[in-house]
């Protein structure tokens, strides 16, 4: 099932998400079968439980569209739950990131290539890994959202501010997707 996206301007966005243990969600397999669905009809590499309203750490990648640049990425497809960013390593690039969350706007944002955490899979099975390129990108992005950050906290403050006008824009619903989102400043009819 396809869930709406929130978008930029709901708390739920800023708050940092807490852990979940396997009986209080039973049914997470679903959840993450939604999430995959849910990112890939909006055309996503990553998405986080808090993008689709739900405060807790979890969340999905699939960062094979980048294969062509990184073929070790053909066919992978990830779930994080309870994440844990042990190291984060390297030289800082940039590469120009956007958020389904923050729909039409795209900034370059600098971030370590090399990232080493701790989680656990739709089956509860821990895992300490470590990753690089763009699979380290993603997970970072995705994981700046179960922390309550978003990429555009890592722009200065200039382009914030420049970006001000169209961000409030959208948490308005101002903004033209191809996927259900839910919109903070929008009022509700009565």
């Amino acid at each position: 099932m396809k869930l709406p996206i929130i978008a930029y301007g709901d708390p739920v966005l800023r708050r940092k998400a807490t852990s979940i243990e396997p009986a209080e969600y039973p049914h997470i397999k679903q959840l993450v079968d939604d999430m995959f669905e849910t990112m890939y009809a909006a055309r996503g590499v990553g998405l986080a439980a808090p993008q689709v309203g739900l405060s807790m750490r979890l969340f999905v990648i699939d960062v094979s569209p980048f294969e062509d640049d990184e073929p070790e990425l053909k066919d992978f497809k990830k779930v994080f739950i309870n994440a844990c960013i042990l190291e984060e390593n390297g030289k800082e690039w940039a590469f120009n990131e956007g958020c389904l969350s923050i729909p039409d706007i795209r900034e370059d944002v600098m971030r370590k290539p090399d990232v080493k955490i701790s989680y656990y899979d739709e089956n509860w099975k821990h895992h300490e890994e470590e990753f690089s390129g763009m699979a380290a990108r993603v997970i970072q992005h995705e994981y700046d959202h179960i922390e309550g950050k978003l990429f555009t906290d890592k722009l200065s403050p200039l382009r914030r501010r420049l970006l001000e006008k169209k961000l409030n824009e959208i948490s308005k619903g101002i903004v033209d997707v191809e996927y259900k989102m839910k919109f903070p400043a929008v009022k509700k009819g009565r």
